[in-house]
């Protein structure tokens, strides 16, 4: 499944391995300001969501419920936020973004706004290794 796949440059820059599922590669936007998580089908060339057959599609939303719940239990927040957006990274991934109504950019988008700011290496290794293991990973 996972031939000829590589990761965007800019997903890998901003963000962390989390785990590999059985579809996507998850991944931790490296910005402390908001809890995020990417998740990028391990296929090559693909773009929308309807590049992914029917099975693929289905598969790749347990992956979604999957992640929302693994950052749901270890980032409280009030909202989750879901999308597909590939307007600057056309390499096909899905947003899972937690949302509290203290955070940063509420009530608007996360993207776009102010500059990340990556975490500490403490706390991020704190984070992966809690979405890992809720994920089956750790």
């Amino acid at each position: 499944m996972s031939e000829g796949f590589a990761l965007d440059p800019q997903l890998a820059r901003e963000s962390v391995f989390v785990a590999d599922r059985a579809l996507c590669r998850v991944l931790l936007m490296d910005d402390a300001r908001f809890p995020w998580l990417v998740l990028v089908p391990r296929r090559a060339g693909l773009v929308e969501l309807f590049d992914l057959d029917a099975t693929e599609r289905a598969l790749l939303f347990d992956e979604l419920e999957q992640a929302a719940r693994a950052l749901r239990s270890v980032a409280p927040c009030a909202k989750l936020n879901v999308g597909a957006l590939g307007n600057v990274v056309r390499q096909l991934h899905v947003h899972v973004v937690g949302r509290r109504e203290d955070d940063a950019a509420w009530p608007g988008p996360v993207w776009g706004h102010g500059s990340r700011q990556p975490y500490g290496e403490s706390a991020r290794a704190t984070r992966v290794g809690a979405l890992a293991a809720r994920l089956g990973a750790g």
